[in-house]
Formats: C-alpha cells, sequence, structure tokens
C-alpha cells in the first residue's frame, strides 16, 4: 500500500499546527461549563452537527460539493469509517473523562495522545529523526515530568471518580492516536476537507439517538455562547489539524501537540482571575515553569530539526 508523504510545506505544517494547540489549548475551559448542564452526547452532537454545517457551507460557495462526491467514490470507506468510529469515540472519552476531573489534569494525560501519533510516524510512515530531534524529545519528555509533577502527584491520592475520569482520557488519547494516523493516509486519496465532512456527517448519525437537543432550550447565554465556540472551535481546529497532516509530518506535528497544556493551564489561570467565579485557579511551582520551558525547546527542537532539508 502506497503511504501518504508530505508536501514538505514545513512552515505551512507548523502554522497549522501552532493554530490547532491554541485552539485546543482553550477548549477545556468551555467544555467544563457546558458540561455543567448538558450530557457528552448532546454536546458531542452539537459540535459536530454543527462543524458540518459550516463545512458543507464552505465548500458549497467554493463549488468544490460535487468534485467531492466523485472523490469519494474512489476513496478507501473501510478507513474513512475507522476514521469516523474513532474520533467519535475520542470525543466522548474525553468529555466524560473531563467531567470528573479537571481541565488541566485532562490536558496532562490526553498528551499520551500526539505521542502515541509520532511513534506512529516513525513506525508506519518510516518518518526519521536526526539527533537534534531525538535531543529535543529527550528535552520534551524531561520538561513534561517536571511540568506535569503535581498533577501525576494528584493521581496518586485521587478518588475512584477521578481515577476513573483519568481512564477515560487515556482511552480518548489512544483512540484519537488511531484516527489521526488513519486520517494521514487517508490525504493519500482525499483532500483534508471532504476528509472532515465525511467524519462529521458520520459522527452527526452516529449520536442522534442519544442526543437531547431539547435541554439545550434551558442555557443561558453564557451556556450558549460557550456551546457556540465549542462548534467553532471543533470547525477550526479540526480543519488546521488535517491540514497540518497533509504538509508536515506526523512526528513533527505531535511534538507541537505535545504545549497544548502549557495553553490550557495559561488560560485557566486567566480566566480565573478575571471571572473567579467560571472556573478554579490551577497555580503554578517553579519545577512547572521550568518544565513549562524544556517542552518548549524541546518541541522547537524536533519541529525545526530538519528545517533546511523540507523548503
Amino acid at each position: 500500500m502506497l503511504l501518504h508523504q508530505s508536501s514538505g510545506r514545513w512552515r505551512l505544517g507548523l502554522a497549522l499546527s501552532v493554530l490547532t494547540v491554541f485552539l485546543w489549548g482553550v477548549l477545556p475551559i468551555a467544555l467544563k461549563v457546558v458540561l455543567e448542564v448538558v450530557d457528552v452526547y448532546t454536546v458531542t452532537w452539537f459540535r459536530f452537527l454543527m462543524s458540518f454545517w459550516l463545512l458543507a457551507i464552505y465548500l458549497g460557495v467554493k463549488g468544490e460539493l460535487g468534485a467531492a462526491r466523485r472523490k469519494v467514490g474512489r476513496s478507501r470507506w473501510d478507513f474513512l469509517a475507522i476514521a469516523t468510529v474513532f474520533l467519535a469515540a475520542n470525543y466522548v472519552l474525553f468529555l466524560k473523562g473531563l467531567q470528573d476531573t479537571s481541565p488541566t489534569n485532562s490536558q496532562v494525560i490526553i498528551q499520551l495522545a500526539p505521542v502515541v501519533m509520532g511513534m506512529g510516524g516513525l513506525w508506519i510512515f518510516k518518518e526519521r529523526y536526526t539527533a537534534q530531534q531525538w535531543l529535543g524529545l529527550m528535552g520534551m519528555m524531561f520538561g513534561m515530568g517536571l511540568f506535569f509533577h503535581e498533577q501525576l502527584g494528584l493521581l496518586v491520592n485521587a478518588s475512584t471518580q477521578y481515577l476513573t475520569g483519568s481512564f477515560y482520557i487515556v482511552l480518548a488519547a489512544v483512540v484519537w492516536a488511531v484516527y489521526a494516523l488513519v486520517q494521514k493516509q487517508l490525504l493519500q486519496q482525499l483532500p483534508s476537507t471532504i476528509i472532515m465532512l465525511i467524519i462529521y456527517g458520520g459522527s452527526v448519525l452516529l449520536f442522534t439517538p442519544f442526543a437531547h437537543p431539547a435541554v439545550l432550550q434551558t442555557l443561558t447565554p453564557l451556556q450558549w455562547g460557550m456551546l457556540i465556540f465549542c462548534g467553532f472551535n471543533t470547525f477550526l481546529a479540526y480543519g488546521a489539524f488535517a491540514e497540518a497532516l497533509d504538509h508536515w509530518e506526523a512526528s513533527k506535528i505531535s511534538a507541537i501537540l505535545s504545549t497544548t497544556p502549557i495553553v490550557t493551564l495559561t488560560s485557566v489561570s486567566a480566566v480565573s482571575i478575571l471571572i473567579p467565579t467560571l472556573i478554579r485557579p490551577e497555580p503554578m511551582t517553579l519545577m512547572g515553569v521550568v518544565g513549562a520551558i524544556f517542552v518548549v525547546v524541546g518541541s522547537i527542537g524536533i519541529a525545526l530539526g530538519r528545517q533546511r532539508e523540507s523548503k
């Protein structure tokens, strides 16, 4: 089977990866607010439904829907089904875990996802690291250990509910990595926009029997705002991520995605200061600051290690 090869436009891949990190980094805050009043299935159904229509309108305006139908007829439907089911499972598992833990803890554990994706990129797609990139990986892993020291300590003495939520997030990380690697291979046959349209539409069908749209009528303006933000976030973040996979290597994208928890912790701190009643602060120690620096520097080392070879 012919494997997907990145376009080599690494600067575009990097920019799209950074955009994805920011969007995913702030997402848990909005989700935590919405999950106080809406169940995980309805939230997931709404996010996929909104993303599907936004993308369908975008493709319709560009006149690409007709071409999309012809391309889909020649594609691997088994891969499309796997990508759809696994991404849908990731959404539900992550939200169930987020309900029982905190935004920062959820982002700590979900970092298993880019790590597994990165290893898959090295193994399946035969991507390679230079010595500088392996050094960057070691620095990043060391930094993650420091940065997450307190959060990992919480798991040791956590309640059953907290541990159960963390287990859900571990499962979410594994199924997401499978989705991401399948998505990269699908890019051999279809544009990222068409792939995401099918995944969004398929996921809407999967969750429709379990959704309760009537509960949305009880939302306050703030909760509606957060839910709509979640929908736009899904549309933009996964669009950027899918496009990044087409232009850059999975192992390098995974390194950039590993910085997402830093965005989350920074966002939680900022929101807790501006709106104290919305979310509780999660303070960072000096060890956490040092760890964050190692994570960022290590990620940059991995991402840009072969810059001169990928013009």
